[in-house]
């Protein structure tokens, strides 16, 4: 049932946000001060390809950079994404078919507000 679901939120939306993700990787690893923020974008892009069965963990390796870098992503562009995954979650939970989908965009937003100092990681 995992692979269904992710064949088909590859073909009706992953595949376009994990190019999203990917080229604003690209984009941000230009410079060397964007490199950490383009590490988490490809993170973003790698969950939003194949949600189904993954899942992003707390890895307990934190520190402070892990605060500031986390805060500099919520302010930058990390509510924005947030707030587009929520209302996409929304949107798709109003259909009975559309909730597995408007599950993983919530999963999906809770990794785009805060996501230093987190793990992609299979499960079941």
């Amino acid at each position: 049932m995992k692979t269904l679901g992710n064949l088909l939120w590859l073909v009706l939306a992953g595949f376009w946000l994990a190019v999203g993700y990917a080229v604003g990787g690209l984009l941000l690893c230009v410079t060397i001060i964007g490199i950490p923020f383009g590490i988490q974008s490809f993170k973003l892009a790698a969950l939003a390809l194949w949600p189904f069965g993954r899942s992003a963990v707390i890895d307990g390796s934190g520190g402070f950079l892990e605060i500031v870098f986390n805060l500099i992503w919520l302010f930058t562009f990390g509510w924005a994404i947030f707030l587009a995954h929520i209302a996409a979650g929304i949107l798709l939970c109003v259909t009975i078919i559309g909730i597995p989908f408007g599950v993983q965009a919530f999963k999906i937003s809770g990794l785009a507000l805060w996501p230093f100092g987190r793990t992609i990681v299979n499960f079941g």
